[in-house]
């Protein structure tokens, strides 16, 4: 059922340099997505009134691609690229993300979050501001706190910038809960939220992401040596094949065992869909008035006295 991508095909992929590995019932119209999505981006920030946006360049694939999208839709000069490295922190991201900068010629800043993460969990024998329990915090607490540390920052630059903060989680990671809620997910709008990493992958490749980073193995880059799939278990291909068919295509768990699929991974990763719902919902509000926002107070982002220029 797989094939290997390579890069610059519109349609189906087919094996072009073992690049990446596609699963074929993934393959999409890279041409026709792409303009989807620089269109998706381009209404987004005209609706809510502003001209310019930001991203937080990590060098994974994720950022990489939305950084060419923008930069697509509405230039590089009104694109800034921020990037955020914490002390351990690898030197290929960080090399990475100023290859995407170099490439695509936008602005871009650097903000060391060190100080910020070390100063609440402690460094060494120094305590920090989280007290006896930070000291002792996990490398997932540690990793959380680092994703929402950067997006503190990437909200911060946003008002000097006078841009809005796009989001750069793929499909797969927000389906399984891979996300952390107001680190990585938060974002005013998301244009590859509909893409399975596999489909990332063929799309960076169309678009001319650079090689180096659409081969590399895909990290969260929060502790020395992560990897997603070794921390989730499975293989984005794998993954993405199984959630393909069990949320796009809604195949019963008896239908997905006659087509391959391990009865023990379906049941795993129905688990994590249905524990991770909490995150792809904005916070309910207990109704008490007659209008109540986000329930029958709605209004599309541009309303009349929204404009900014």
């Amino acid at each position: 059922m797989a094939s290997d991508a390579g890069p610059g095909s519109g349609g189906p992929a087919a094996a072009q340099g073992a690049l990446f590995e596609l699963p074929e019932e993934l393959a999409i119209d890279t041409d026709v997505a792409r303009r989807v999505m620089v269109g998706f981006i381009r209404n987004q920030l005209h609706q809510a009134g502003f001209g310019r946006a930001l991203i937080g360049l990590s060098g994974g694939i994720d950022s990489a691609l939305v950084a060419f999208l923008v930069a697509e839709a509405i230039g590089p000069e009104e694109l800034l690229c921020v990037m955020m490295p914490y002390k351990t922190s690898s030197a290929e991201s960080v090399r990475d993300a100023r290859l995407v900068v170099e490439k695509l010629g936008c602005q871009s800043e650097t903000v060391e979050i060190t100080r910020i993460v070390d100063g609440y969990f402690g460094d060494g024998d120094v305590p920090g501001d989280g007290g006896k329990s930070a000291r002792g915090a996990s490398q997932l607490r540690r990793g959380n706190f680092m994703a929402r540390a950067r997006m503190c920052v990437l909200y911060d630059r946003s008002v000097p910038w006078s841009g809005l903060v796009v989001g750069t989680g793929n499909k797969t990671e927000a389906l399984i809960g891979y996300t952390t809620l107001f680190g990585d997910s938060a974002c005013a709008f998301n244009p590859i939220g509909d893409l399975y990493k596999s489909q990332v992958r063929q799309v960076a490749a169309a678009i001319g992401v650079p090689e180096a980073i659409i081969r590399k193995a895909p990290s969260a880059d929060l502790w020395p040596g992560q990897t997603d799939e070794v921390e989730a278990g499975f293989t984005y291909p794998e993954l993405d094949r199984l959630l393909f068919w069990m949320i796009d295509k809604r195949r019963s768990d008896e239908e997905l065992i006659v087509m391959g699929f391990n009865e023990a991974a379906i049941a795993r990763v129905k688990r994590l869909v249905a524990v991770s719902e909490f995150k792809r919902q904005v916070p309910p509000v207990a109704k008490l008035g007659p209008r109540t926002t986000g329930v029958d107070y709605l209004y599309p982002r541009r309303r009349p006295g929204s404009a900014r220029r």
